[in-house]
Parts: structure tokens; C-alpha cells; sequence
């Protein structure tokens, strides 16, 4: 994976809008194509979040244009035929990213406990 210039601070992508930080989630593990982004979001959240494909594509450009994500150039074999799948990996940055997003979401938690709005076992 080519690693391009940082183009700022990765605190300052923070917060994550909830399709951003669930897209990153997707991608964390694997490289997948947009429809199957959206399925794996709807099918970890129990579709509370459901995606639509103009959200996904608004946010996989702007994840591209922040460097945190990229488009691969080559398929799957078994997706070589078809050429309008679009397959994206996470960078090194973008993991980054979704680790200081966890732990800001973690400390909200945290304080949401102390407020006796969160139970200590969630």
C-alpha cells in the first residue's frame, strides 16, 4: 500500500459522523465493494443503521479524499467480470482514525457511567 503525505492531524477528523465511523468499521477487516459495505453496517448494527447508497458513495469520497481510504485498482477473480464494483481498503490513517474514535466514544461511556446513564456491565 503506497503511503501518501498526511494532509492533517488525524485529531482533526474527529468527531466521526456515525456512517463515517461504521464505514471505517467495515473496512477494518477486509476489503469489500460498496453494496457489501452497506450489508455488513445494516447486519452489525441490527439496522439501526441502514445506509443508503448516496450517503455511502458521500462518504467513501470524502474518506478518499482524506487519504484515510482508498480504491483498489484490481478485483477479486471473482469479480473480475464485474467491472462496476468498486473495492475499498482502509489505510494505515484511516485505522488510525477509527482508533481514536473508539477511545473518544469510550470516554463518553465512561462518563455517561459516572452519570448513572450507562450500566457498568454495557
Amino acid at each position: 500500500m503506497p503511503d501518501y503525505p498526511r494532509r492533517r492531524p488525524l485529531e482533526t477528523h474527529l468527531p466521526l459522523s456515525v456512517p463515517v465511523f461504521q464505514i471505517l468499521l467495515s473496512l477494518s477487516d477486509r476489503d469489500l465493494h460498496g453494496y457489501a459495505i452497506i450489508q455488513d453496517i445494516r447486519e452489525r448494527t441490527s439496522g439501526e443503521v441502514a445506509l443508503t447508497a448516496s450517503t455511502l458513495y458521500a462518504a467513501l469520497k470524502r474518506l478518499l479524499d482524506a487519504g484515510l481510504v482508498e480504491e483498489l485498482s484490481e478485483r477479486p477473480p471473482a469479480d473480475a467480470d464485474d467491472e462496476r464494483r468498486r473495492y475499498y481498503r482502509i489505510r494505515r490513517d484511516g485505522l488510525a482514525v477509527a482508533t481514536l474514535e473508539t477511545a473518544r466514544l469510550l470516554r463518553a461511556v465512561k462518563m455517561a457511567r459516572r452519570k448513572r446513564l450507562a450500566p457498568r456491565n454495557a
